[in-house]
């Protein structure tokens, strides 16, 4: 694939962005929209649910919010097989059975995530993994596992194989487990769940705003 064939494409309502092209053209790209991404994702939207209510107990939005968010970076590097164009894509994963309701030595995880609010994927899962690990007392939790933990909360599900990835290139909060779909909690998203979350700011950027420089910074 020549620079001419490669093509790098954001869709905002979405929040998908997609890379083809060569690895190197990929890699290069890819760094420069993350580092505004590592910043978005924190605070792009997250603190515009200021006007929540809860209704028996569980925590729901604004129904005249809508809600954005980044979701995975979708990278599909083109290949030549037999003089055809393939995109290397992730097969999906299927939910794991886990125990996630409340008995008399735990608290149930849609109480705990109503506690802790997440909003973005990042949080969620990393909130997902806290409880996998701290109430459930798994060493290592599995990819299947944090999709049946969407499904309890009703959420969702994104692909968890890159919102894993790059919060362990990101984030910080998850490490690489054993098993190439398992994740273990760093003290940095311990942290995180125990002290930072739910958080409460209300100044919310915009996603156009901190998508502006993007074609500047391609131009690099």
């Amino acid at each position: 694939m020549n620079p001419s064939e490669a093509k790098f494409k954001i869709n905002i309502k979405e929040g998908i962005v997609e890379i083809e092209g060569s690895d190197s053209f990929v890699e290069r790209h890819l760094e420069k929209f993350e580092e505004i991404c590592k910043t978005a994702i924190q605070e792009v939207v997250a603190r515009k649910i200021t006007d929540s209510r809860k209704t028996k107990g569980k925590y729901l939005p604004e129904n005249n919010h809508r809600q954005y968010e980044i979701t995975p970076i979708s990278t599909h590097h083109a290949e030549k097989t037999a003089g055809k164009h393939m995109n290397r894509q992730h097969a999906p994963l299927p939910p794991i059975p886990v125990d996630l309701k409340a008995n008399q030595n735990k608290t149930g995880l849609r109480e705990f995530y109503n506690q802790k609010r997440p909003f973005s994927h990042y949080e969620k899962t990393v909130v997902f993994v806290y409880y996998l690990t701290k109430f459930n007392h798994k060493s290592e939790v599995k990819f299947g596992e944090i999709l049946s933990c969407y499904d309890e909360v009703d959420e969702r599900k994104p692909s968890i194989i890159d919102i894993v990835k790059n919060s362990i290139r990101y984030k910080g909060w998850l490490a690489q487990g054993s098993d190439k779909f398992t994740t273990v909690l760093t003290i940095s998203g311990e942290n995180f769940v125990r002290f930072d979350l739910p958080q409460n700011n209300e100044h919310v950027p915009s996603i156009m705003k901190q998508t502006q420089n993007i074609g500047d910074l391609l131009g690099k």
